[in-house]
């Protein structure tokens, strides 16, 4: 039975955190709009006007990641039996690959990959973790 609360807790944390990543990401240009002419839809828009951006237009998929790693790890802590700390960093390595990923898709600034790849995941999932408290 613990097997299976911890594998439900690593799937729920990276289903859960992928979620919120998509959730921010889809309706953070209410809040900080992109450049007129990009369609965030498609990629290859993206990647054309991606010298368009702003700083703050950073600021989205930043928080993106980072909320959604925490959100996921934070969860896989509270909901595995054992082995807390493992899981919820296994979380964070999971969206640390998909970060990884984008960074190679997209042409984006150094100073945003770097604060991107070095904060948004492992210790965005070491505090998920942290917080919620679980000792192991």
């Amino acid at each position: 039975m613990k097997i299976f609360r911890n594998i439900i807790a690593v799937v729920f944390g990276v289903f859960i955190g992928g979620f919120v990543n998509m959730v921010i990401v889809t309706y953070g240009g209410s809040f900080v709009p992109l450049p007129e002419v990009v369609d965030p839809n498609n990629i290859e828009s993206i990647k054309e006007n991606m010298h368009l951006y702003k700083p703050i237009q950073f600021a989205i998929p930043f928080l993106a990641h980072a909320i959604g790693t925490f959100v996921g790890a934070f969860l896989a802590s509270i909901i595995s039996v054992t082995h807390q700390r493992l899981f919820s960093l296994s979380i964070g390595c999971f969206f640390l690959l998909g970060g990884i990923t984008m960074v190679s898709l997209l042409p984006s600034p150094l100073w945003f990959n770097i604060l991107d790849l070095g904060f948004a995941y492992i210790p965005m999932a070491w505090l998920g973790w942290k917080i919620s408290g679980k000792k192991i």
